[in-house]
């Protein structure tokens, strides 16, 4: 009884996580995590990728992995430069004193500083649309091309250790 218990749990993780994938399917899996995970609607990440995975019947673990990969370190410097970008896609000026500002909210942070910093920052919506998106499509196209790289690479090293390792007949 319960080692059919425990067949039925491993193939329902393994429906769930969907882990047994093509490498261009995986790696495709990884890019669509990281794009959500570099993409413009800051919180909902995870939710918009997990969607995706089940929408598309992609790998649960792969997509996860991409949408971690905006780091915490990484997360104000990328979206400040791809808003940057943006606005000079846009032909956008920032408001005057703006990095003095943020200066300033970092060294004391207030909710009530914080909200006046946000009343100056909304000229720069589309330009952080736009810019954190193109940001998002040409990270996660490298992304892909690199996973499929590795996930290759992993695989024909598999194949190679299965052949060179017969199985051990017992006694």
């Amino acid at each position: 009884m319960l080692r059919v218990t425990k067949d039925a749990l491993r193939r329902g993780l393994e429906r769930l996580l969907h882990t047994h994938d093509t490498p261009r399917r995986t790696a495709l899996a990884y890019a669509v995590g990281v794009f959500w995970g570099f993409s413009p609607p800051l919180g909902l990440h995870t939710v918009l990728g997990l969607a995706c995975a089940f929408a598309f019947n992609l790998n649960r673990v792969a997509v996860l992995l991409g949408i971690y990969s905006n780091l915490p370190w990484i997360i104000v410097p990328y979206y400040m430069l791809s808003t940057l970008a943006g606005a000079a896609i846009l032909g956008a000026d920032l408001p005057q004193g703006l990095l003095d500002e943020l200066r300033g909210l970092l060294e004391k942070f207030s909710i009530l500083e914080a909200r006046r910093l946000g009343g100056r920052l909304m000229p720069l919506l589309w330009s952080y649309l736009l810019g954190s998106t193109l940001g998002a499509l040409v990270i996660s196209a490298v992304a892909y091309q690199t996973a499929l790289v590795f996930i290759k690479a992993h695989r024909r090293r598999l194949d190679r250790s299965d052949r060179e390792d017969p199985p051990v007949s017992g006694v």
